[in-house]
């Protein structure tokens, strides 16, 4: 098992709010976590950064090995529930950080065993013969589409389709969604911002996932969202079993 990740500030924006931190806890024990963060000036990436760090720091520091599923599970929780309290704290403690909110999506592989958590709409996906989105995003487009007054074609032109229905940090508690999936051999594992989702479509990925080696794929992966018009911030973090 290997970890790669990379991150890019894309073609227009001025600066990069997506952050991502990745570790191999043991052997066959991988961790990795990505936010985007929102709001003006500095506040997107106060937001980001902080919430990155807490989780990252409170999974590595508090996992055991001799973990149960169900105590993974909380603690991939937690760790975002805790996130949101800091960074909520300091949205409504300061006027420059009010509004400031992240996206945050989150994998522990344990061997063959996926546990991921996710809130907003960074994603991860599966790839192994086929990819597929295991993550559910939190948009209002995601929302229309569930209700039936939108079809899956139509959500990526919509112009709601960046309207965010949840986020660390936005409110005083956030309720994370929480996955878990067994793993094949030679499987991957991507998480991502919408600066890939949005400009390099689930085929791309497939193919550079496929085709790269690991180490290479997540600058690939940019590559391709910047050839579209990288028009956000840009992260990938590659999990190769």
């Amino acid at each position: 098992m290997k970890v790669f990740s990379e991150t890019n500030i894309g073609l227009v924006r001025t600066e990069n709010q997506d952050r991502v931190r990745t570790v191999m806890l043991k052997d066959d024990i991988c961790f990795a976590v990505i936010c985007d963060g929102m709001g003006g000036q500095n506040a997107g990436s106060e937001a980001s950064e902080r919430a990155v760090n807490i989780v990252f720091e409170r999974v590595t520091k508090v996992f055991r090995p001799d973990y149960s599923e169900n105590s993974i599970r909380n603690l991939l929780i937690s760790s975002i529930t805790t996130a949101n309290s800091v960074v909520y704290d300091v949205s409504v403690s300061s006027m420059e950080m009010q509004g400031m909110g992240t996206t945050c999506v989150a994998a522990l592989v344990y061997g063959n065993k996926l546990h991921a958590v996710n809130v907003g709409d960074s994603r991860l996906y599966l790839i192994n013969h086929e990819i597929r989105q295991l993550t559910r995003d939190h948009t209002v487009v995601m929302r229309m589409y569930e209700n039936g007054e939108i079809t899956k074609e139509q959500i990526k032109n919509h112009p709601q389709r960046n309207y965010i229905t949840k986020a660390v940090g936005v409110a005083e508690n956030v309720a994370p969604d929480y996955y878990e999936a067994e793993l094949a051999e030679n499987s991957a594992v991507l998480l991502c911002t919408d600066g890939l989702s949005n400009y390099c479509d689930e085929a791309d990925m497939f193919n550079i996932i496929k085709r790269s080696d690991p180490e290479k794929a997540p600058s690939e992966l940019i590559k391709k969202a910047l050839e579209n018009g990288g028009g956000d911030n840009v992260t990938a973090a590659i999990i190769k079993l």
